[in-house]
């Protein structure tokens, strides 16, 4: 194919001129890299390469000023604030930042597009003055309308003192450093009269960039060759040829010499295809199937670009290209933000930032920061990691704040790092940079053992660290930054704009860029993403205190003329390109971008070329809900038989009726649940404390009969018993206040209710004779067709007589009512857990202690549930025609036979573990 550069190299050739001697300007950096390779293609001979320039570039090198950065110039800019405004309207920097910026974003406008800055502001004040004329002719003025009407008076003596300040010390925002440029312009001219200029490729020229290349034009040091379609520019209404159009009606130099040039690419004959794709993960996971479909025309996929509307997709298409592919070139930076490491400082500015003088530190910060991929390696210690010890420790004590002095403890021989990591910052943003510098070079040197496995980190590191002495030495300069908060907001706006470029070989392979890199460069296959309106094009975005109207009549650009240059840069990627994939998002997003674009449709109306539509749906599968099944090997065998010896509970019976497979992940595996801090009271610690309290309570009534003074003094202790054992459980967490303090009275409720439901009981009459409280049993089985005996164990609650019956009580924390303790149909008993698996619980509860001898039958069972305290002991039943609360040796006889069935099962060797679908809650 032949590209727009290649042409002008063509032209330039024809006219003979010595390349040696030109220097050519063009729109971007990136596409001076395309420029020499292309030079080197087509020039036979050896030359010394041309001068090759950005526009930005050469507009620095005609003005004695050097672009100063975003950063710099919120310090400048606040200098000049501090000294115009009263003392009693200034704001502190952090909120003066937040404003700053837009307004000297106006500022930059202004300069570019020349306009008299006295007119705009004057202009300003009086609208603002007639907008709000009750407020100025108000005697009583508060303060918040005296500071908004004097903001607009100090406009102008704002803007004319950063310029001085800026000029003072070489530096300059980029309009002002175009205003300086065109100040020497003739200087320029006539010291450098025999250089030879080259403008490449532009579009939208500001109106110092028309004077600056218009008056070289004129003094034939320069010629110019424009990258545009007849189809554009002979459209009077079309966005794509508004600036050309422009240029070429107005300006002089094009009523004598020729316009290079219109070309009549875009009419060829172009295979587009546009694709609705959901969100943008589906947008960029159908590009990674598109490359690899483009491979098998194409396998070096040379020519062919990515062009990313939306820029932050970099990193998700980065994860779905194809692992085919070969060299790929990204012409665009990773924000600094969005790489790994910010999350790190980020956590480390949290903690440092909500408390900054506070000698206890929030379990979570510290967590974040121990657990992060760049801190852990200074924490090994031989084959152990000193932070997930530090970790363990908060987590089994429930430590929801810890001191410094606590963490350096658990550190051992590293608390010279949680000190580094942990130590208060003081509020002093200088030192805050010291500790974060330290951080970087100590990260570093724990990398150094292994550079090549850690060069992506180190380079992280390097970043970080310029951003830190960046912040360091305005710090010193300045002194603006007077606390961790303000520090945090410039930190966090200083890795937004800056970029981890990426290096490798720019003409090899797929590029990836965005729309502003793509300038002048052409591709035969362009793959675009993103084509929704809020992206391409950007819409109506304005962030300004220039209002609409305003900027109308100061000929400064608005949306429009924003709207007018990405129409450009679109219809400019397909005028040579031959496959064109146009993605949008087929789901509205009022943040990511609207409906498709507008250019969609604007193709599909022009009619010049034939388009196809498609809307991508995901490739849905069939799939049989394959469930687990795991094999009972030799190893698994055994472990089960030194199971048997261990023994086996009601709840892991349980356990395994709900679902074997979890009865093999925590039995055979031993995999536990992940354990972290409480910040509240868990439910099952609530449970283990009642239960806790109830045998502290009646454990000194075993033997003995129940009295009213008895249950009178322990309604008397409870308090101060549940409060012992929430101290036990809950280790070091707090529990005056907040949640915690509503569970911890609830804990005590229903510990009261149950005592007095007691009470009410023995003032009726009722005679209870504590039997046993929280007795462990144990009970050793044997079935036929199991190698070994099988014991069985478990703890049972309390066992009592009431009115001369024997019951066998278990208490549940959660709701429990009579159709979930009794039994209908004695088969479902070891398949549906949801509704068996408490009858299952008592009636083993009960079988266990009978094998023992320490209860004769008949007797009952229940629970005792404290979420339905109105329903006293709920009874066990078996149900046929009518409910019968006795356990019987029938009952227990058929208790049994199930129970063996479960049990055979368990350790037939023949039956895999079969994963059950879960319906239910575990």
């Amino acid at each position: 194919m032949t590209t727009f550069l290649n042409d002008v190299i063509a032209d330039l050739k024809k006219k003979d001129l010595d390349f040696s001697k030109l220097s050519f300007i063009l729109p971007s950096k990136r596409a001076g890299v395309f420029l020499r390779y292309f030079l080197s293609q087509q020039l036979k001979k050896s030359i010394f390469a041309p001068k090759i320039l950005s526009i930005e570039e050469f507009i620095e090198s005609l003005s004695d000023l050097n672009y100063a950065t975003s950063t710099e110039l919120l310090f400048f800019f606040y200098e000049v604030y501090e000294k115009n405004t009263p003392k009693d309207l200034v704001e502190p920097f952090d909120t003066f930042s937040k404003w700053a910026q837009i307004l000297i974003q106006d500022f930059n406008e202004m300069d570019r597009y020349l306009v008299d800055s006295n007119h705009v502001f004057d202009y300003l004040n009086a609208i603002k003055k007639i907008e709000h004329h009750h407020w100025s002719l108000e005697d009583n003025q508060t303060d918040y309308i005296k500071r908004y009407l004097s903001f607009w008076d100090r406009l102008k003596s704002y803007y004319a003192e950063l310029q001085k300040v800026l000029i003072k010390n070489k530096k300059g925002y980029q309009g002002l450093v175009y205003r300086e440029a065109l100040e020497n312009i003739e200087q320029y001219i006539s010291l450098k009269s025999e250089e030879q200029l080259v403008f490449v490729g532009f579009n939208a020229l500001n109106n110092a960039e028309e004077i600056i290349v218009q008056e070289l034009l004129q003094q034939n040091m320069a010629s110019i060759y424009w990258d545009i379609d007849q189809k554009f520019v002979g459209d009077p209404i079309h966005d794509a040829g508004l600036f050309v159009r422009s240029h070429r009606s107005n300006w002089k130099y094009f009523n004598n010499a020729p316009f290079n040039w219109l070309t009549n690419h875009y009419s060829q004959v172009k295979d587009i295809k546009c694709v609705g794709a959901s969100k943008n993960i589906g947008q960029v996971k159908y590009i990674g199937e598109l490359l690899l479909e483009l491979q098998e025309k194409n396998p070096t996929l040379e020519n062919t670009a990515v062009i990313l509307g939306d820029e932050s997709l970099l990193l998700p298409l980065l994860n779905s290209l194809p692992k085919s592919i070969g060299a790929v070139n990204i012409t665009m930076g990773l924000p600094l933000s969005k790489i790994p490491m910010a999350s790190f400082f980020e956590s480390l500015f949290k903690l440092h930032k909500a408390k900054p003088n506070s000698k206890s530190l929030y379990h979570k910060d510290i967590v974040s920061i121990l657990s992060n991929q760049f801190v852990k390696p200074l924490f090994n210690e031989g084959n152990n990691n000193v932070s997930d010890h530090i970790i363990n420790t908060i987590r089994q004590n429930n430590i929801l704040y810890a001191s410094l002095e606590r963490l350096k403890t658990i550190a051992g021989n590293k608390a010279d790092i949680v000190t580094l990591l942990f130590e208060s910052w003081e509020n002093k943003p200088g030192y805050a940079l010291e500790q974060c510098s330290k951080l970087i070079f100590l990260i570093k040197a724990s990398f150094d053992n292994d550079k090549h496995q850690h060069k992506l980190a180190l380079e992280y590191l390097y970043r970080f660290n310029v951003i830190f002495n960046e912040l360091s030495k305005l710090t010193e300069r300045f002194g603006y930054i007077n606390s961790i908060t303000t520090l945090h907001g410039l930190y966090r706006e200083l890795i937004k704009s800056e970029t981890l470029d990426f290096k490798g070989e720019p003409l090899k392979g797929l590029q990836i860029m965005g729309m502003l890199e793509s300038r002048v460069l052409d591709f035969e296959t362009i793959i675009i993403s993103s084509v929704n309106e809020g992206i391409l094009p950007s819409g109506k975005q304005n962030s300004s205190f220039i209002p609409f109207d305003v900027k109308i009549e100061n000929k400064m650009p608005t949306y429009k003329e924003k709207d007018a240059v990405y129409t450009y840069h679109f219809y400019r990627l397909l005028q040579r390109a031959k496959t064109i994939h146009l993605i949008y998002n087929t789901e509205p997003d009022v943040l990511n971008g609207g409906e498709k674009s507008r250019f969609i449709t604007q193709l599909d109306i022009d009619s010049t070329h034939n388009i196809d539509h498609y809307l991508l749906s995901p490739k849905i599968a069939h799939q049989d809900n394959n469930l687990l099944e795991v094999i009972k090997t030799k190893d698994i065998m055994t472990k089960l038989y030194q199971l048997a010896g261990k023994g086996l509970s009601p709840s892991s019976l349980t356990n395994y009726i709900r679902n074997p497979i979890a009865f093999y992940n925590e039995k055979i595996l031993g995999i536990r649940a992940y354990e972290e801090v409480e910040e509240n009271v868990a439910y099952n610690t609530l449970g283990t404390i009642i239960h806790n309290s109830l045998e502290d309570l009646y454990k000194p009534m075993e033997g003995l009969k129940l009295s009213v003074e008895a249950i009178k003094l322990m309604l008397s202790k409870a308090e101060k018993i549940v409060l012992q054992h929430f101290e036990a459980e809950y280790k070091e967490g707090d529990i005056t206040k907040g949640k915690n303090l509503i569970i911890f009275e609830i804990a005590k409720h229903y510990i009261s209710q149950f005592l007095k439901f007691e009470l009410l009981a023995l003032q009726k009459g009722h005679q209870i004779e504590i039997l046993a409280i929280e007795t462990n049993n144990a009970v050793s089985v044997s079935f036929d067709g199991i190698d070994v005996p099988v014991l069985l164990k478990g703890k049972v609650d309390r066992m009592d007589r009431f009115d001369g019956v024997t019951r066998i009580i278990d208490y549940k924390t959660g709701k429990v009512e009579q159709k979930h303790v009794q039994v209908s149909n004695w088969e479902e008993l070891n398949t549906d857990y949801e509704k068996y698996s408490k009858s299952f619980q008592l009636l083993m509860y009960t079988y266990m202690m009978y094998k023992e001898g320490k209860v004769n039958l008949p007797v009952e069972a229940g629970i005792f549930s404290f979420k339905n305290l109105n329903a006293g002991i709920i009874k066990f039943a078996t149900k046929q025609n009518t409910k019968v609360y006795k356990i019987t040796e029938d009952t227990l006889k058929s208790f049994e036979a199930e129970l063996k069935n479960l049990i055979l099962e368990i350790y037939n060797p023949n039956l895999p573990f079969v994963e059950k679908e879960q319906k239910y809650e575990s």
